[in-house]
């Protein structure tokens, strides 16, 4: 059987591109990496008039940092080069982490940061780390250009805030404070290639012995990625013991919304939040303290 047809359009600028798209309205979709749109139109979840493909526009694969504006991430800059960064495994090295997890190494190498987040999947992996690190998103569109939090970027299940004509391209992120460390882990059914049942991400800042700040986010537990406010209020300010880990790891089982699926029951992923976030604190207060 013969699908339908398809315009394949590549522009030479961003604001080309999203002219294309305001023009093409509701029947176009944006290539860059095109992990997740191609197995999306094999499976006839979407299935574009136009495939307007950004990735060979040039500029925007760039992984820079300075002491004023933070870190700043191309769109285009692969989960791979994320992962492997230097710049990044030193001072955000939770993002280095989860990109790192992400699919096989070529998925990886296609695979852009841009497309994780945009794809809005709960279980995105590189959507956690952003959250706890106060990260935003440099959006462009036919209008101008807009800088949205990524705390404010999932609106549902494969929802953003993006507008049809709107391009993703650049993430910037802030530096964390002195004694700061951070950690991403989750839990899937095969050890590689598999989408989290549960991602956490944390970030502490220590003074003392004291958590001074600490953020901590989940993924593939709610229809978004969720910060789990009531566990951080637990710990901010405290010392840390057993018991108040426990109890903050128990407060965020509460954010859990997923009913049971074909990857894990609602029981066994609320039973593996209290873990993960237990171990996660654990192990970014070890990172503090050694900084």
């Amino acid at each position: 059987m013969v699908g339908p047809k398809v315009e394949y359009i590549i522009p030479k600028t961003i604001e080309e591109a999203c002219s294309l798209a305001l023009k093409h309205k509701g029947e176009a979709k944006f290539f860059a990496g095109g992990t997740d749109l191609l197995v999306q139109i094999k499976h006839q979840e979407v299935l574009p008039k136009y495939i307007i493909n950004i990735r060979g526009i040039p500029g925007y694969d760039y992984i820079i940092h300075n002491e004023r504006d933070g870190l700043r991430i191309g769109a285009f800059a692969t989960a791979q080069s994320i992962a492997v960064s230097p710049l990044i495994r030193e001072k955000f090295n939770l993002l280095a982490q989860a990109a790192g997890k992400l699919g096989s190494l070529q998925i990886r190498q296609m695979a852009t940061i841009a497309g994780n987040l945009c794809n809005a999947a709960p279980s995105a992996e590189t959507a956690t780390p952003l959250l706890v690190l106060g990260a935003r998103a440099k959006i462009v569109g036919a209008d101008g250009e807009r800088t949205v939090p990524i705390e404010d970027f999932f609106t549902g299940v494969r929802r953003t805030v993006l507008k049809p004509d709107e391009i993703l391209v650049e993430l910037q992120v802030p530096d964390l404070p002195p004694h700061s460390g951070g950690v991403y882990l989750r839990q899937t059914v095969r050890k590689a290639l598999d989408l989290a049942i549960v991602g956490v991400s944390t970030v502490v800042t220590m003074d003392g012995d004291v958590l001074n700040d600490v953020r901590i986010a989940l993924a593939a537990i709610a229809p978004t990625p969720v910060r789990a406010r009531g566990a951080e209020e637990i710990l901010r300010g405290k010392k840390i013991t057993g018991g108040l880990l426990q109890e903050a790891g128990q407060r965020a089982v509460g954010e859990c919304t997923r009913a049971d699926s074909i990857r894990a029951s609602a029981e066994y992923r609320r039973t593996i939040i209290k873990v993960l976030v237990v171990r996660a604190i654990e192990q970014a207060v070890e990172q503090a303290r050694a900084v």
